[in-house]
């Protein structure tokens, strides 16, 4: 930033003067027009010069490739994927479209702003344009006014790493059209390949802006990092000034009088004879008097001797009418070999009136010398004006919340008050590590005579580096002198690519803004509803004839934004609950009315409906006892009947998105508890033991067909991009809005509403919106009870889960709990709204839906064991047809009726242990009547490859004026072997009689006993609590187990008046032969129209005189759509594969870990992990400690080993494990694994994993291998690496996952350049090694490596292999293919042994 121009004139002599270089001039050759010269502008940038580009078939083969060439050249956020005539009446889409000679629009989206192209034309490049110095400078009609830029900017080019190679370059029009074009200019001039520039301190330059905002000088590179030297531009660049200033003072010149009102000074400074006091940096002075002040004045010498060690310079300056003096400013510019200054005295002398000023300095102005400042003010003392003392300032900037907030840009401001203004000061020295991080407040120190009361600030950056966008949040000024504070809101973007592309600012100071420093006070802030709490930290509004004190304006603002955000939890209707992060349980509120905070996130007491809102009051009624509700009654929390004013609590949102529950009819009493749960008050115990913090839990928020906003901070949100990748910097608007696919409990895909068929996907290590529906597309939603957050997880790819790098960027990472894998969800429209849901694809093994129009035939094998999908009527062959040649599939059915008859149509199924048959339809082609009383019907039907028959089902469908049945007995009889098979019924079948069931199962009888049991099913159907969630419609149910099905039963007669009703549980009975052990369970509803569409949340099934009970879970409507097509039947299959883990922490001394603890279990068909069991921070993992975790290992089958380790985080990491057990919940077998171990790197090995072999009693377990592992460095130069290296052996029974090779056995420094490092990792047997993953971080000044071979030796109980895995490469990003990670294949091997095999 330059300083702020003055209000005056001020002017130096010159000795000698620089002559203008004309313009050179092209020469004009017409030739015949072969392509097309077109000019490009930004759409609604009328500042924007446009660029014209050659369109030719040789240059851009398609539109596309014009379109990333334009991407590099326009700035626009997305790149240019739109370009329109200047009207933006017109899309071109093909190169043959444009004209020759023409203009052009370029836009990223569809949405066109015409721009004033004449206006556009005539803007001249920032570089080019002049600027006066002073207002009141007078014009010359012909020559330049003193000061101004007389050409293109000239810039100094090093070679990076040899600072004697340099070029000076001029930034003219045509290299600087675009970067790029920029960077091949420099790779002419420089003649070596420039891809990256760099400034002279290792900042890198990564935009055309930057170069011209840069100091002067640039570094030129190749693809190598950045290199230190000594980049000198003061030598190659005098006189250096500073943008739109060139003002130059030469020793003792005569003067020349520029007004009549104009003054010579006298300037004598005087560098102290301190070691290195001399600067080789130039030297600027500033007056400042009662009218105006002068401009930055440099001082430079032509002889080269320049504010040496103990030398006095002397100035002749010459400065307009300020008035009197009363302070000066006198700094440099930080350039050179030896920028730091010691100034000893400065005298000033006023030529004209003689008065005489003397300023004992005696101040190092240095970036590395006390308080870092390269500037310095001092008042001046005049007869009969007070002196203004110096001040030392305190600037607190807070950068904002949003993601990319941040900068690496170097920041600067200018703090202005009635008594002038600070100058551009650069904000670098911070007490915090790093500057201007996301969501972070700054504390600076600013030095300067005192300003009176300040009234504006002018802040901003210069552009540079790879994230120099900036959100700033607002700026404070505490004066010391007054103990005032000023308030600077801003809340914008500071971004060349954001808002209005500024990224300098004016700030002025906010009414009422000034602040007493001297108290501390808690307040509250209500408008409108909400009441917001502040903590008294930050200041306290000074109020005239008042004792209140109110926060500032904007941070109520930002506290009012964090209710926006969250209160669409209360919206009424909605179930929530409240999960209170002292006690680590739910709000619960008991049948009795007591009150508790304990319970567990599945428990019913705990769920609570918002039935009331106004405002943010609300009232939050027991969801399982409608008839209480949460209430404050006289300060104790209970439960009381919905209604009443104790009920309407008032909801307090704090900026840690947590919620304070105070009385609406008694303000001040509000809901807390103790650490152990139970109800308190604020007087009960410390402050440290009690908690009225809740964060808010919605139900519901992932159904079917639910619109959601993933937030990432208040007002940013993760987007689907144009090119198909995500960010989480999005706006929160339509564009940000996904659509929620269930695919089972807990898992679910997001598709794009914006883009229709784009989904959010985790595939090859990328994170974006590219996917199609397929598994990649799946992710399991993580809830973090912290922050009310979630994590997506993803299916395809467990342990990776969506992540936000620091510009905003989606990625894959792995789990750590950071707000980088958090998004706070905000639902815009509920599942209950739409409840057609779209679901991609149907997931594998979770889901299988069954289409109802169109099905598709199964392999023979699953037509064995499925009824509904594959079986196919039978041809019915009549006992009174013609004799035929009897086969083995022929049989003769004959059905007696009792008492009462049926008109309705019956069906047969027949079941074999090989398949089933059915329907088929018991009928005749002549007009007799059937199923009459009395009657026994025969026909004859063929029964195709069944097997052995153990079971039937018969059923009518209940048509008919006649539709009961009595069925006394079906007699089946093979007509070849005269086999016979009697089922005895003497049942009902009807909707009227008995248990209103009109389908009955029949088992086959030998020697008096069925072969397998009637058994009298248990079903429990829960319909949500969603709105509209019940149903008028038909419901029915078919039970899947390991002997066949029950059929496609209705759900006819439930134990409730009305069925499906929305919150209801019905249960039904359904009789049918024995199924074994049950597998999954078909529902079906046929809807007619979407108000009659049904949620269900879940199926339970018992089994009589069993203490076993099976549950389906659902939640999702039906019927729901699936590819474009409408079904109205789903499968819901048992959640088996859970595992209860107790990992047991030893009692020894810092037994316990802070570290977040990761597990491994690995199968015979695959392996679970990571799971992530958790973090010591937050009380677990303490010394002589159990922790309980569940977890799913379905599909790995047995397990033969598990890992278990931690990712070494935290103040205290290291962990004494001493035992870990499994118990698998459905068939309680109990696994139990000793370690008694540190898992520390400062303990035995250093290894932070340790895996364990499962140990049974009929099979010996696997053995514990110490793996020696000898890693050859190469011998090339520079191949050692300073990197945190990592290795995974891969073998024939697993993998050892990724360890550091932490300790070498034979070096203290490893991986040095031609060395040999011996590691050893303890793993159980992996068998035969295939390969070897390894890799390093690129940590460190070193980090590239170059790695020879990887030797890997084992001792087994039978044999002994040596592996070698060649590599002769590098590892190095700068290097080869630029990766850091390489998969190793064996190339031979040597053994020994027992065996005497060769393994390899």
């Amino acid at each position: 930033m330059s300083e702020t121009p003055s209000t005056s004139f001020s002017t130096i002599h010159p000795t000698s003067s620089e002559s203008q270089v004309p313009a050179s001039r092209h020469l004009s050759v017409t030739r015949p027009v072969v392509a097309k010269r077109i000019s490009f502008y930004k759409s609604g940038d009328p500042q924007f010069g446009g660029v014209r580009v050659v369109v030719n078939p040789r240059s851009f083969k398609t539109f596309d490739a014009l379109l990333d060439n334009l991407s590099r050249k326009v700035p626009l956020p997305f790149g240019v994927r739109n370009i329109s005539t200047p009207r933006g009446r017109h899309c071109i889409t093909r190169l043959e479209d444009l004209e020759d000679g023409e203009s052009y629009l370029c836009s990223h989206g569809r949405k066109v702003q015409p721009v004033d192209l004449d206006k556009a034309r005539q803007r001249p490049r920032p570089w080019l344009s002049s600027r006066a110095v002073s207002a009141h400078a007078p014009r010359r009609p012909a020559a330049a006014a003193p000061g101004m830029p007389r050409g293109p900017r000239r810039i100094l080019v090093f070679r990076n790493g040899d600072p004697k190679t340099r070029r000076a370059v001029l930034l003219r029009k045509r290299v600087t059209q675009s970067f790029e074009a920029f960077l091949q200019h420099l790779t002419v001039v420089m003649q070596c390949r420039v891809v990256k520039l760099y400034t002279t301190d290792g900042r890198r330059v990564s935009s055309l802006q930057a170069v011209i905002l840069s100091s002067g000088a640039v570094v030129a590179a190749g693809r190598e990092p950045f290199k230190p030297g000594n980049y000198d531009i003061q030598k190659y660049l005098l006189p250096a000034r500073l943008p739109g200033i060139s003002h130059r003072v030469h020793r003792k010149g005569n003067a020349r009088s520029e007004s009549r009102k104009s003054s010579k000074w006298k300037v004598s400074i005087i560098t102290s004879d301190l070691p290195n006091a001399g600067t080789s940096s130039q030297i600027y002075i500033i007056l400042y008097g009662e009218h105006r002040s002068s401009a930055p004045i440099y001082l430079c010498e032509t002889d080269g001797a320049r504010f040496q060690d103990g030398h006095e310079d002397i100035f002749t300056i010459t400065v307009g009418d300020i008035g009197t003096l009363f302070k000066i400013r006198i700094g440099h510019t930080n350039y050179g070999c030896s920028p730091s200054w010691h100034c000893k005295e400065i005298q000033l002398q006023n030529m004209n009136s003689g008065s005489q000023f003397y300023i004992p300095v005696q101040r190092w102005l240095a970036r590395d010398q006390e308080d870092g400042e390269i500037c310095r003010e001092f008042p001046i003392l005049n007869k009969g004006h007070p002196i203004l003392p110096v001040t030392i300032y305190e600037v607190y900037v807070a950068t904002g919340e949003l993601w990319n907030a941040g900068t690496v840009a170097n920041v600067y401001i200018s703090i202005h008050g009635e008594k002038g203004d600070t100058g551009s000061r650069q904000l670098f020295r911070s007490k915090s590590s790093f500057n201007f991080l996301r969501g972070q407040t700054d504390t600076f120190l600013l030095e300067a005579v005192h300003l009176g009361d300040l009234y504006k600030i002018v802040i901003g950056h210069d552009g540079l580096g790879p994230g120099n966008g900036w959100f700033l949040e607002d700026v404070v000024i505490k004066d010391p002198t007054t103990n005032h504070k000023y308030a600077f809101f801003c809340h914008r973007w500071l971004d060349q690519g954001e808002d209005d592309s500024k990224i300098v600012v004016e700030l002025y100071a906010s009414d009422n803004s000034i602040f007493s420093a001297s108290k501390c006070h808690h307040d509250a802030v209500k408008i409108n509803g909400p009441l917001f709490i502040f903590s008294g930290k930050k200041v306290e509004l000074k109020r005239k004839q008042t004792v209140r004190f109110l926060i500032s304006s904007l941070c109520f603002l930002s506290y009012w934004r964090f209710w926006t955000a969250e209160s669409w939890k209360f919206r009424e209707g909605n179930t929530i609950q409240f999960y209170n992060r002292l006690t680590g349980g739910f709000v619960r509120l008991h049948p009795d009315g007591t009150v508790d905070a304990t319970g567990e996130k599945r428990d019913k007491y705990g769920l609570f409906d918002v039935i009331f809102n106004k405002g943010n009051i609300c009232i939050f009624q027991s969801h399982e006892m409608r008839h209480l509700s949460l209430a404050l009654d006289n300060g104790f929390v209970t439960g009381m009947a919905s209604g009443g004013a104790a009920t309407e609590l008032q909801v307090l949102y704090q900026p840690n998105r947590c919620a304070l529950l105070e009385s609406a009819l008694v303000p001040g009493h509000r809901v807390i508890f103790d650490r152990h749960g139970r109800i308190a008050d604020e007087s009960s115990a410390g402050c440290a033991d009690l908690s009225k913090e809740f964060v808010i839990f919605v139900k519901g928020m992932f159904l079917n067909s639910a619109v959601v906003l993933l937030a990432t901070s208040l007002c940013q949100a993760l987007c689907l991009q144009p090119d198909g990748s995500c960010t989480g910097v999005g706006n929160q608007s339509e564009k940000s809005y996904w659509k929620v696919h269930k695919i089972s409990s807990g898992i679910c895909m997001f598709e794009s509403v914006k883009n229709a068929q784009m989904y959010l996907r985790i595939k090859d290590g990328q994170c974006d919106g590219t996917g199609t529906g397929d598994t990649d597309c799946c992710f399991k939603i993580k809830k973090n009870l912290e922050n009310a957050s979630i994590s997506l997880e993803s299916t395809d790819s467990p342990g990776l889960f969506v992540g936000l790098q620091s510009d905003g960027q989606a990625k894959p990472v792995i789990y750590t709990k950071d707000e980088n894998v958090c998004f706070y969800p905000q639902v815009i429209q509920f599942g209950r709204e739409n409840p057609m849901g779209m679901s991609a694809i149907p997931s594998q093994g979770e889901e299988k839906i069954h289409e109802s129009k169109k099905q598709k035939k199964l392999p023979r094998e699953s037509e064995a064991r499925s009824t509904l999908l594959s079986s196919t009527p039978e041809e019915i062959r009549h006992s009174q047809s013609s004799e035929t040649l009897l086969s083995e599939d022929e049989w003769k059915v004959l059905v007696l009726t009792g008492n009462t008859g049926t008109q309705a149509n019956v069906t047969l199924w027949v079941y074999g242990d090989e398949g089933v048959s059915g329907p088929i339809s018991l009928s005749k082609d002549s007009p007799e009547p059937l199923f009459l009383p009395r009657q026994a019907d025969e026909f004859q039907v063929e029964l195709r490859s069944i097997g052995k028959i153990y079971k039937i089902r018969i059923e009518h469908d209940g048509s008919s004026e006649q539709p009961e049945w009595n069925l006394e007995k079906v007699t089946m009889q093979h007509l070849k072997s005269k086999k016979i098979f009697n089922f005895v019924a003497n049942m009902w079948l009807s909707r009227i009689q008995a248990e209103g069931d009109i389908v009955c199962e029949l088992p086959v009888v030998k020697e008096g006993q069925a072969i397998f049991p009637l058994v009298r099913y248990q079903i429990d159907v829960y319909t949500g609590q969603l709105k509209q969630a019940e149903t008028e419609s038909e419901v029915f149910l078919c039970l899947y187990g390991e002997r066949g099905d029950s059929g496609l039963r209705q759900l006819y007669k439930s134990n409730m008046p009305v069925k499906f009703q929305r919150g209801q549980i019905d249960k039904f009975q359904i009789e049918a032969v024995s199924l074994g052990k049950l597998q999954k369970v078909l529902l079906r509803c046929e809807a007619s129209d979407k108000s009659q569409y049904w949620y269900c949340e879940k199926v339970i099934v018992r089994e009589p005189n069993t203490l076993c009970e099976s549950i389906f879970t659902c939640e999702r409507w039906l019927p729901f759509m699936s590819q474009g097509i409408i079904h109205s039947e789903i499968e819901l299959y048992l959640q088996d594969g859970d595992w209860k883990v107790i990992v047991i922490t030893g009692d020894l001394e810092n037994a316990g870990t802070t570290a977040t603890v990761s597990l491994y279990v690995y199968g015979e068909t695959g392996c679970s992990g990571p799971i992530i069991l958790g973090s010591g921070k937050h009380q677990l993992f303490s010394p002589n400690s159990a922790d309980i975790f569940k977890i799913n290992l379905k599909d790995i089958g047995e397990i033969y080993k598990i890992r278990i380790g931690h990712d070494n985080s935290g103040k205290d990491p290291g962990w004494y494990l001493e035992e870990v057990r499994l118990e698998n919940i459905a068939t309680h077998e109990l696994l139990c694994l000793t370690v008694d171990s540190w898992i520390a790197e400062t303990e035995h090995d250093g290894d932070l994993w340790k895996e364990m072999p499962i140990v049974r009693t009929k099979k010996a377990p696997l053995p514990v291998v110490v793996y020696e592992i000898h890693i050859h460095t190469g011998t090339k130069p520079c191949a050692e690496t300073e990197s945190n290296v990592f290795i995974n052996l891969i073998g024939s029974r697993g993998d050892t996952g990724k360890r550091r090779l932490h300790q070498a056995q034979n070096n203290k420094v490893k991986f040095q350049r031609g060395q040999v490092d011996i590691f050893s990792i303890k793993a159980v047997s992996l068998g035969k090694l295939k390969k070897v993953l390894i890799s390093h971080d690129g940590t460190g000044p070193g980090n590239g490596w170059y790695l020879e071979s990887i030797v890997v030796k084992s001792e087994g109980e039978d044999s002994s292999q040596e592996v070698l895995f060649p590599c002769n490469r590098w590892l190095d990003e700068y290097r080869d293919d630029g990766k850091t990670e390489c998969e190793l294949l064996p190339e031979g091997s040597h053994s020994a042994g027992k065996t005497g095999s060769v393994t390899s």
